[in-house]
């Protein structure tokens, strides 16, 4: 969940130790940190825009919600362009699920326990007063709350749905995969041909 500068720095750190885990795995099950910078995953470009346009600082209600959908979008095609890798499946789930949420919901919900649970009392305040355009405070008039940031991270200060819970793991295991994946040689065994008839290996 983020509401602002020390939230997404929060988002940001939680982002990088998942990475950072996820690398670590890699490595105790065998796989090269080498392989992962020669992976073959298409579009990551897309990855990166649909990011960005998550965070991107823009004023009103409106307009921060147009890029959002956008976002999802963009992350989908992504993620369904790469759902042979192994991870992309729950990758592909987690936006749908908060994707799901947010068109429900006019935004995502956050409930109050999650917030305090989470360090982030400060944000309580501003959500009920003047909530933001992408998370609003969870009220009764909020349906799907099974998939709204209902789980709190204590130590990131963030609060996360089921959603981002399978984002993560997704991301986790393409890491993970892409890492222990073996590249196929450039220079294979050359294969015996029979040439107009020719079997080298007959008569010998």
């Amino acid at each position: 969940m983020a509401t602002g500068a020390p939230a997404d720095h929060s988002l940001m750190k939680l982002a990088l130790a998942a990475i950072a885990l996820s690398i670590l795995a890699g490595l105790l099950a065998g796989g090269r940190f080498s392989n992962l910078a020669a992976s073959t995953i298409r579009w990551p470009g897309l990855a990166v825009a649909g990011l960005a346009l998550q965070v991107a600082p823009v004023p009103g209600r409106l307009l921060p919600m147009i890029l959002l959908y956008v976002s999802f979008a963009v992350l989908a095609v992504f993620a369904a362009s790469n759902i042979r890798t192994v991870g992309f499946a729950l990758v592909l789930l987690g936006v749908a699920m908060n994707f799901t949420v947010i068109a429900v919901d006019g935004g995502m919900p956050v409930t109050r326990h999650a917030l305090i649970a989470s360090g982030q009392s400060s944000t309580l305040s501003l959500l009920i007063h003047d909530g933001g355009a992408k998370h609003h405070l969870a009220g009764s008039g909020d349906h799907l709350l099974a998939l709204a940031d209902v789980i709190a991270v204590p130590g990131v200060d963030q609060a996360m749905s089921a959603g981002d819970v399978a984002t993560y793991a997704g991301v986790m295991c393409v890491i993970v995969a892409c890492m222990r994946r073996r590249r196929v040689p450039d220079d294979p065994l050359p294969v015996t041909r029979v040439v107009h008839g020719f079997r080298p290996d007959v008569g010998r």
